[in-house]
């Protein structure tokens, strides 16, 4: 059975999490959400620190003692806040109409938990930022490039806030995981009736064309009408001005076709385009 995965992480994006995943749910036609809020090994006990010739063995005795119960304490506090998050993320997609909703409190890494759970999922959705993001300097998420990355079906990432989507944006630069995208969007009801802008970062060169050609005809055999640009520049700089001076609403594209270490060292186009542009993005791996 289909259904969709919202990690849910107590920030400010918890809510535009839960609208996000209302909108997908509603024109995939899902109605099975699982909410997953994950207790990472932060969030539970700590390995007692190395006391020994320190103190006295009575008061290394009892100091160990208090650790424990402080850990113990934490450890409890941070399954009732995770419960709080998951009840408040639930209040709000049954007030968009989901029912079938199954929370999920987890302990552990998690990639491990996505990796468990994505199987059969439609779709991920995670906020674009997390509790520990630098709003400021526009960091992203900690964890957002570990979950694309890991992740074996779309991921959704959300904007700080919601509102209605009416067109979007497919950043296309013939990679393999850009062809992945627009195949998806041809072939799943998520854009049906939506309007379409399909473009390329670059010079007008005729493989350029070519390419451009073959994904036009793939969106229109799905009935999508598709308006076509070709833009020379710096790909994020470019797409991000697209997004602002046509209005998109909803940015699509492949991510992260080269490995973490060149991304190391050149830095990553996927990256610098989600952080730079203000609406939610749907990444295909």
């Amino acid at each position: 059975m289909s259904k969709i995965i919202a990690l849910i992480d107590g920030s400010v994006y918890s809510q535009s999490i839960s609208d996000h995943t209302a909108w997908a749910a509603s024109r995939l036609g899902t109605k099975d959400v699982e909410l997953v809020h994950v207790l990472g090994r932060r969030d539970g006990p700590n390995a007692p620190a190395d006391l020994s010739g320190s103190f006295s063995a009575g008061m290394r005795e009892e100091l160990l003692k208090e650790l424990s119960e402080l850990d113990e304490l934490n450890a409890k506090a941070a399954q009732k806040r995770g419960r709080l998050i998951l009840e408040e993320a639930q209040g709000a997609l049954k007030a968009k109409g989901i029912e079938a909703i199954a929370p999920k409190l987890r302990h552990g890494d998690l990639m491990e938990t996505v990796a468990d759970l994505e199987v059969g999922a439609d779709m991920l959705v995670i906020g674009k930022r997390g509790e520990a993001a630098d709003f400021a300097k526009m960091h992203l998420g900690s964890n957002l490039e570990r979950v694309v990355r890991s992740s074996h079906v779309p991921v959704l990432i959300a904007s700080r806030a919601f509102k209605p989507i009416k067109r979007f944006l497919i950043a296309f630069d013939g990679q393999r995981t850009a062809l992945k995208a627009v195949d998806y969007v041809a072939r799943t009801p998520l854009f049906a009736g939506l309007e379409c802008h399909l473009l390329t970062v670059g010079d007008r060169t005729p493989a350029v064309e070519r390419n451009l050609d073959n994904a036009k005809a793939l969106l229109k055999g799905g009935n999508l009408k598709v308006s076509v640009d070709v833009i020379p520049g710096q790909p994020y700089q470019v797409v991000a001005k697209y997004v602002e001076d046509v209005g998109i609403d909803l940015l699509v594209m492949g991510a992260y076709s080269h490995s973490r270490l060149r991304s190391l060292f050149i830095g990553s186009t996927t990256t610098e385009t989600i952080r730079n542009c203000l609406i939610p993005a749907l990444i295909y791996r």
